[in-house]
């Protein structure tokens, strides 16, 4: 691909570009480069469990700069939940200290990312049961406002779908605005923000039905 972009499936070397994609969209749709002193740790958390475990439901927007975006999500979030407690954490767990000994309060971008490691959030039931699938999506600007966003929804939805998902759920920080009115055009139904047994963001889920 050289001028238009397009998309395509995950490939091993593409691995690092999906990392860097996902810390200069990190800050609630911004460049979070200068939050973090490990650059990789929020890709740890939000690229690397689903591009090793569930390679088959990622998929990458490149243009003639290279990769620029991604989408990547699991079919069944207890289950790759119980996967990430198995194979992912473990071995960063063994290379990033739990922040325990400095108040919450205090804690650096970093120190969040390491609790996260420590102590992943689990999904509630009510949210799991009827939307079991979930994703994330990331686009560097100069890819955004051209249509790829909801190209991989889209896309990404008919994957899961196709293998008998009922519904998907994200979640996205409240100050990302931005996203918060992509995912309302791209049909997501809003989540009650007083709902129990969720992490603290914006959340939105949305129905599979065959055909849709």
């Amino acid at each position: 691909m050289t001028g238009d972009a397009g998309i395509r499936g995950y490939r091993p070397d593409d691995l690092e570009a999906l990392y860097a994609v996902s810390l200069a969209t990190g800050d609630a749709g911004g460049d979070a480069s200068g939050l973090y002193r490990d650059p990789r740790l929020i890709g740890h958390v939000y690229v690397g469990p689903y591009a090793t475990l569930h390679p088959e439901l990622v998929l990458v927007a490149e243009d003639g700069e290279g990769v620029g975006g991604y989408i990547v999500g699991a079919l069944d979030t207890r289950a790759f939940e119980d996967r990430e407690e198995a194979e992912w954490w473990p071995a960063l767990r063994a290379e990033y200290p739990s922040p325990i000994d400095t108040p919450a309060d205090r804690w650096t971008a970093d120190q969040q990312r390491c609790h996260r490691i420590h102590h992943p959030p689990r999904m509630p039931d009510w949210l799991v049961g009827p939307y079991p699938s979930h994703l994330h999506i990331n686009l560097l600007p100069r890819l955004q406002g051209r249509g790829l966003g909801r190209r991989l929804i889209q896309r990404w939805l008919g994957m899961v779908r196709a293998r008998g998902s009922s519904g998907v759920h994200l979640g996205v920080s409240a100050a990302n605005s931005r996203a918060i009115g992509f995912y309302r055009a791209c049909g997501f139904l809003e989540l009650d923000e007083r709902v129990n047994g969720l992490p603290r963001a914006v959340w939105f889920a949305m129905a599979l039905r065959a055909g849709r």
